[in-house]
């Protein structure tokens, strides 16, 4: 056992299992918001690396073992998470926690088969969340590869709106733009939320004006996203063709996400039995097996006229340097600027559930997004009850500063609010702010 740092009391007492690239990255994020966090794995060495230099409790054991699980505390915890490398041991873990324990339970899953099957794998073994980050991460891949100047694409209100950070090339029509004039100059039903310049990023008001390079973040329903790209100028065409290296469980499901919007999808793969597994789960795609990070083979197998290049190698260095070469090679002007993280996205998931567990008032967060290296984030709220937010004209609402609210969903239908708008029980707010930590929607007022 390693030592325990003082945590704010308020905080979930968690147990997180498995200390790889999410282990770590779970304990950052959950310790920054005052959790009593104790992490189990059974390499002794990461346990005590951890703990040092995030000051918390570590257990070097198996987690799926009671023993190890009773020494972690889990008569006392509020919710053990499940991040090993072995989506059984994930399993086990939580089913042995929830038996034992009378906390909530979340396992990470990434063979396709479980996933398949998360569902009824989730509500049987009475699971809180069943996360795979892979198969989120080649979900998100794919928005962006369906609409390729976009350098991230994300979902909210199921879908139906969407949040996109788009940077401003020369020659722009958006270079010179006040924001306030964006609705009658470009017909945008879209709204800018944020706005990062000079690495310093703004919640910007209607006199802000945009300037080429700027990297902004706008929100608007679906259509209007794309109604908003081809009214400037920009292609919003889906590429036809994609070239992705590594064939691990991201590119498998990558793959399978791109050819079923009709995308053609060619993967390098260094093992050759890996090869002859995704011949036959992807019997659509053309698989070569060799070695990816040869500029002979990547040449040979099209990377100067590919449409899109996704490294998928495992090694975060090694994705760099092929982007790198990707896009001083291509002809077709690669925009290769999109960085996706299974480890956030995963991470993302569970602290939007970790703070809806927390707050023990009546609105829960749907969605948390993490942006511009997490210093702002997107929160997406339900409100189930009426509140000092609720049926008031949001000019007349006091809101903190660094905030503002992007859209109403209700109904299913997608408001990008003015001053004159009011939230009203059962719709769900997305809100984009630089302020960390909000738990509920009241969280915004002043």
């Amino acid at each position: 056992m390693f030592k325990k740092g003082v945590v704010p009391s308020q905080g979930l007492r968690i147990i997180i299992v498995g200390c790889g690239k999410v282990g770590r990255t779970l304990v950052e994020q959950l310790g920054k918001e005052g959790h009593d966090i104790t992490i189990v794995d059974k390499n002794r060495e990461r346990i005590s690396q951890v703990s040092n230099i995030y000051d918390v409790m570590g257990i070097a054991g198996n987690g799926a073992s009671y023993k190890i699980l009773q020494e972690a505390g889990i008569d006392d915890a509020d919710l053990i998470i499940a991040v090993t490398g072995s989506d059984e041991l994930n399993l086990l873990c939580c089913t042995i926690a929830t038996q034992v324990g009378n906390c909530a339970a979340i396992a990470r899953v990434r063979t396709p088969e479980y996933s398949q099957e998360a569902k009824y794998l989730r509500d049987k073994l009475g699971l809180a969340l069943i996360i795979n980050p892979e198969l989120e991460a080649a979900i998100e891949m794919a928005h962006i590869l369906h609409l390729p100047s976009s350098l991230e694409v994300t979902n909210f209100a199921h879908g139906q709106a969407q949040l996109i950070k788009y940077e401003i090339p020369e020659g722009s029509i958006l270079d010179g733009t006040k924001l306030m004039d964006l609705g009658t100059r470009h017909h945008a039903n879209i709204l800018i939320g944020a706005v990062e310049r000079d690495d310093e990023v703004t919640i910007p008001s209607g006199d802000f004006v945009l300037r080429k390079g700027d990297k902004l973040s706008f929100v608007g329903e679906r259509r209007h996203t794309k109604e908003f790209f081809s009214h400037i100028g920009v292609n919003t065409h889906s590429v036809k063709n994609t070239l992705i290296i590594g064939g691990g469980k991201a590119a498998y499901y990558l793959a399978k996400q791109l050819i079923s919007r009709g995308i053609k999808v060619k993967i390098i793969e260094n093992s050759f039995e890996r090869c002859e597994e995704l011949s036959i789960l992807l019997p659509d795609a053309v698989i070569i097996n060799g070695d990816g990070t040869e500029q002979a083979l990547l040449k040979e197998e099209g990377i100067e006229t590919c449409q899109s290049f996704v490294p998928l190698t495992g090694i975060d260095e090694e994705n760099i340097m092929l982007t790198l070469y990707a896009k001083q090679v291509s002809i077709n002007s690669l925009d290769l600027g999109s960085v996706i993280s299974p480890k956030y996205i995963t991470s993302e998931a569970i602290i939007a559930y970790v703070r809806a567990k927390k707050n023990s008032m009546n609105c829960n967060i749907e969605t948390l997004y993490h942006m511009y290296d997490s210093r702002v984030e997107a929160i997406e709220f339900f409100v189930s009850e009426n509140s000092n937010v609720t049926d008031i004209p949001l000019r007349d609402l006091k809101l903190k500063k660094h905030l503002l609210i992007c859209f109403i969903n209700r109904n299913g239908k997608i408001i990008i609010p003015t001053g004159n708008d009011c939230i009203q029980k059962n719709d769900t707010v997305m809100i984009i702010t630089t302020h960390t930590g909000f738990t509920n929607l009241q969280d915004i007022m002043e």
